[in-house]
């Protein structure tokens, strides 16, 4: 099929060469050959995340397998197409157009998941960074038809975070059930409920309040630590709650005529965060479990089925969003009602970012250059 050009045959990328550690290597990497039905993209930059953390050290007891050594990471990359491989003529994309890679790199399209609109909960999903190449590299190959477009006028650095952090608070916003005029609650509103603030976290509830206030029309109360207010209320919080004093329960009732919120999205990976949420919900409220935990699996303490069943409750968990939520979300950054506090860096630096990023001193995202 088509190219841009003669491309080289190796290229720079980093991987995880001591999973289990925060370690990474840069290394020289053989050049792919997309395959049927697939795309080759030339990444200009990848937006670094949490969850790469989790993957590259093995702390997510929820995943299956523990990560190999040689794994490239990374699922926030953008770039342009450079090649086409076969059976791609049909498709929406072509070569130049500059296409983003997702967490869910790639899904089957037939499963009972997939065939209901859950394609980011597809049974046989690929996931980039994890068992499939990442997006620390300069290349990579994606599948034509779940590459996701990115608008002209987004630049690339500021797209990258958008398609995992902005994805999923956009998808965990809409399948909360909350209608313009409701109140949702943010928990870890500013990125941290006091522990040390996760990157992402961080990334994640300034994107929430972005999107719930100016896109859709929602009502905010971000609950968090005091020193959190300005960057909330500036993003959208239409009451910011600190919860190391007073009642956090007893401040939301208020605010909401007595009756509570009608979802609570859980942001941070505090699970004290979960005990509290469920005290935050009206009759017939969502809570939205967004963040997620390390080290030993824990239940949520007070989902108490005697509670849920008196005030017709629920309790949803979102991973991350589908395709269409994705082009949305890019779209809502576009018209610039949602945006990224963000640095660039090279890929010599990933190293120093990610102990950085253990330590909790990152606040906002880092996007890797991925052009030197």
């Amino acid at each position: 099929m088509g190219s841009t050009g003669d491309l080289p045959k190796q290229y720079k990328g980093v991987i995880y060469d001591e999973p289990g550690k925060v370690s990474t290597k840069v290394v020289d990497l053989d050049m792919p050959e997309p395959g049927a039905g697939e795309v080759l993209i030339n990444l200009t930059h990848s937006g670094v995340c949490h969850s790469d953390l989790g993957v590259m050290t093995n702390r997510w007891a929820g995943l299956p397998y523990p990560t190999q050594p040689g794994q490239v990471g990374g699922h926030e990359g953008v770039g342009k197409i450079v090649k086409m491989g076969a059976g791609t003529e049909g498709s929406n994309v072509k070569i130049g157009d500059r296409v983003g890679i997702k967490w869910i790199s790639a899904i089957c399209d037939s499963c009972p998941a997939c065939l209901a609109g859950h394609d980011g909960v597809c049974f046989n999903q690929k996931v980039s960074g994890y068992y499939t190449p990442g997006t620390f590299q300069q290349y990579v190959c994606g599948p034509a038809n779940y590459v996701t477009p990115i608008p002209s006028s987004l630049p690339s650095d500021a797209a990258a975070p958008m398609l995992c952090a902005g994805v999923t608070v956009y998808s965990a916003l809409r399948k909360s059930g909350a209608q313009a005029g409701d109140w949702v609650v943010l928990l870890g509103a500013g990125g941290g409920l006091g522990h040390l603030v996760h990157a992402d976290v961080f990334v994640i509830a300034l994107q929430a309040c972005q999107i719930a206030s100016k896109g859709m029309g929602l009502r905010v109360i971000g609950i968090d630590a005091g020193e959190k207010k300005d960057l909330a209320t500036e993003c959208g919080a239409e009451v910011f709650i600190d919860h190391t004093k007073g009642n956090a329960e007893e401040e939301v009732k208020k605010a909401t005529g007595g009756l509570g919120a009608q979802a609570v999205l859980v942001l941070t990976a505090a699970n004290g965060a979960y005990a509290s949420a469920m005290g935050l919900l009206k009759f017939g409220g969502t809570l939205v479990c967004v963040g997620l935990p390390e080290g030993e699996l824990k239940a949520i303490a007070t989902a108490y089925p005697q509670f849920l069943v008196a005030k017709a409750q629920r309790i949803i968990g979102v991973a991350v969003g589908n395709r269409k939520e994705a082009i949305e979300t890019l779209e809502f950054a576009e018209r610039g009602i949602v945006s990224t506090r963000f640095t660039t860096c090279k890929m010599e630096e990933l190293q120093e970012t990610f102990e950085k990023m253990d330590r909790g001193e990152i606040k906002g995202r880092v996007v890797l250059d991925l052009s030197a």
